[in-house]
This record gives C-alpha cells, structure tokens and sequence, in this order.
C-alpha cells in the first residue's frame, strides 16, 4: 500500500507520520503573511471597523491612563510584532510610557514566569512599560462591574481611562470564535464569572460550538461582560500555520470582531463527504499542547468527522502534564468513571467547580465514540496517569511518534479499507461536512 507524509502539530518540533495515499488531510487554506505588518498595524489603526481612527478617540477623550490587554502563554499570539508599532503610535498621540499598563489576561490559568513574559512582549518592552498579570483568584485585584449577574473584573483594566483589547481569532471549541470579547471575559474576570462562562447548563446546549456565535451561551455571556466593563479600541489579528499575522481586525468590539470571525471561518474551514472510521489530529503543538486540559480542544475539533464506532487518535506533548491542579485532582479522582462526572455535575448544576468544563466538553467525544476508541499518544504524561485520564492510552516501547505510527500501521492492517482522514493542524482547524453541518450533539 502506497503511503504519504503528514506533519502533525506536536510540541515544537511537530511529528511526522505516515499514512495511506487514500488518506484525507483535512486543512485549512494556507494563507500567507502579512508582507509588511509593522505597517499594516498602523494602517489598522488609522482605518478601524465601524469606528474613528485610534489618534481620534484618544484625542476625543483624552486619557490619562491607557491599558492593553494581551492574551497569555497559552495563545500563540504575535504581540512582539504588533505591540512595539501599537505603543510608538500610542506615543504619538501623547500618552506616556509611564501611563500604559499592559495586563496579562491570565483567566484562571496560573501566573507568567519570567520567561513566558519574554515570550509574550519581549525583553525590552518590560523595561518602558508596567506588565501585569490579572489575578482571579485575588479579591484586592477586582472590582464589581454589575450585581445581576455578579461580575467582577480586574482593578487596573476598570479603572483605566482609555481600554484596547488585544488577542486572535481562531474557531474556538465553545464560544464559537476566540477574539473580541474573551480578551475581557474570561480573561480578565473572577473566578465566579469564569465558572458561569462554563457552567454545565451552557456548555449542555449545542449551540455552545466551533464556528457560532449565533445563539452561543458562551458567547453571550462574555460579550455582555465586555460590553458591561466598556472597551474603547479592539485590536485583534488572524495568524497562519507559521503563526504570522495574516490578518488585522480592529475598531469596534462587535463590528470588528465579527469581520474576524467571518474571514477566519472562510481560511479556516475543511469540508469532508462523510464521516471517517480513523481520525488522526493533534493539540496544536507548542504552546497549547504543554497540558492535557488545552489538548480536549483538538479532540472536540475533530468531533464533525467522527460517527458512532469511529476511532480518533489523539496525539499531543503535554510537557506540563494534566494542567493546574483543581483539574488534575479532578480528573484522577473520576478516574476514568466520566458517567458518574456527567451525573455528578447535573446534579449540581448551580455550583460549578473550577475545570469541570473540559472533562464536560470531553466527553461529547466521549458519549460520541467511547473511550475505547479515544486513543491517546503523549511523552510529557507518566503512564499510570494516562491510565486515569478518560483515554485510551497507546503505551509500550519507543516514543510518542513510534507508537503512533506502529498504531497507525496496525490498524491499516486490520481494517484495509477503512476511510481514514488526518487534521494536521489541530484544534486550528474548522471541520464542516459539505452539506454544511458542524457539530450535531
């Protein structure tokens, strides 16, 4: 049998594999990069959607104060190529350096060590201007923004002048798309927020998927937070598979945000005839597959191509294990038992603990296929965890990419005529058969 190459997304190397000539390789266009996007960053803020110019606004309300939020280490997004031309022009338009505070918007993830902070701006930007990293979990750092629903957001962002929303737009595995109003909710929320965000009841409703917004409890419970808190300037951008930017979207938080989504769902999305008995996908490699709890994205990715019986195969480096440690207590202490995590989490549906949201999204895939046939392949997790975690584990001799392949080969050679389907990008890409359907719960 004749065999093709694919390069899967996996930590920062990506794995190669091989696969039968039949194979489908569902992936999105390839887009290129921005010829020159120090310059089209200015041109984007001089010409923003459905909004005045950036210089205009500022010297309309003229602020002391201005913050920029930035997306954490989880996202690949390029803000050491759009934040230095950002601040410059920001400069321009009379704001001070010592004016600026750029938040990290963290959510609930941990805090950015000293590397990741060079990661996400660089070493020179610290030096001119206040990084901060937004604390849900810390009380002094947050102030109520409304009672009904109880909604509060970090200190520093409310009580600044003048508000510009940084982040990217991919599809997104709830909330539709990424972008827009998630820079603020849950990025820069209270962790009761962030629990409603993800409660059992939104993420039960299927409208709760990749690539709608229409509809989308997830989504119209952030936007109704960043519209509560006030954002004056959207700044956010499309990036390609060598993560430049592609892209800019900026103005108006909804105006410019549904641009995005509309262009990005047009490059991203990969139709298909019909469901397929193997799928091959990733976790995105490096940075969002450093943890199993980032890796249940590509997994829900992959769930349009996926029918009864089918199998997926899993593969991501997880060098940081499971993830935080609410959400490794929880997985281990369930154990594999994700009914009873399903009955438990119904049952007490007003109280939504801390990560429960991606076990409930894993086992969409799970009620879909089985967690037989949720193969797994990962070289950051020890094996007597992988056992526990909701997956089945591909173990034994060689590496992460040997035992993929030898799984690979094995299952061709039980199943010579199955019809087989890779997603080398990931939880990047946008499944939809071409009869338009995406996700059907």
């Amino acid at each position: 049998m004749s065999k093709k190459t694919v390069n899967l997304l996996y930590a920062g190397t990506g794995m190669k594999l091989h696969v039968p000539e039949s194979a489908a390789v569902l992936e999105a266009q390839h887009i290129p990069a921005l010829k020159e996007p120090e310059k089209a960053v200015i041109e984007a803020l001089e010409n923003p959607i459905k909004s005045a110019s950036l210089r205009t606004l500022i010297e309309a309300k003229n602020p002391h104060t201005v913050a920029i939020t930035i997306s954490d280490i989880t996202r690949p997004v390029p803000n050491r190529v759009f934040l230095p031309p950002l601040l410059e022009y920001l400069g321009r338009c009379g704001i001070r350096d010592d004016r600026i505070v750029i938040i990290v918007g963290t959510g609930m993830h941990r805090q950015s060590t000293p590397e990741e902070r060079d990661i996400l701006v660089g070493r020179e930007i610290p030096l001119q201007f206040e990084v901060i990293d937004h604390r849900a979990d810390d009380p002094e750092t947050l102030v109520r923004v409304s009672d009904d629903p109880p909604v509060s957001v970090c200190r520093r962002f409310v009580e600044t002048d003048f508000k510009i929303v940084t982040g990217y737009i991919e599809a997104h595995f709830m909330a539709g798309f990424s972008g827009g109003r998630k820079g603020v909710c849950p990025a820069l929320v209270d962790l009761e927020t962030i629990r409603r965000f993800h409660g059992f009841e939104t993420l039960a409703d299927p409208r709760a998927d990749n690539g709608r917004l229409e509809g989308n409890p997830c989504h119209e419970i952030a936007l109704s937070a960043a519209k509560t808190v006030g954002v004056d300037f959207l700044f956010n951008v499309a990036i390609n598979g060598e993560r430049s930017m592609a892209g800019i979207y900026c103005g108006d938080l909804e105006a410019a945000h549904l641009d995005g989504c509309s262009q990005v769902a047009a490059w991203t999305t990969a139709r298909f005839e019909r469901p397929f008995d193997l799928v091959i996908t990733n976790g995105g490699g490096y940075p969002l597959d450093m943890t199993f709890y980032q890796t249940v994205k590509g997994m829900c990715t992959a769930l349009p191509a996926l029918n009864k019986g089918s199998t997926l195969l899993q593969v991501s480096h997880c060098g940081e294990e499971i993830g935080s440690k609410s959400y490794t207590d929880m997985m281990l202490s369930y154990s594999n038992d994700w009914q009873r995590f399903l009955s438990d989490i119904e049952a007490g549906k007003k109280q939504t603990k801390l990560d429960q949201w991606q076990l409930q999204m894993q086992c969409r895939v799970l009620e879909r296929i089985g967690q037989e046939n949720l193969w797994f392949v990962s070289d950051g997790i020890p094996e007597d965890i992988q056992n526990r975690i909701c997956v089945k584990p591909i173990l034994g001799r060689g590496n992460a990419r040997q035992r993929a392949q030898r799984t690979i080969d094995e299952y061709v050679a039980a199943h010579p005529s199955a019809r087989i389907a890779v997603i080398p990008d990931g939880p990047y890409t946008m499944l939809r058969s071409k009869d338009g359907k995406g996700y059907t719960g």
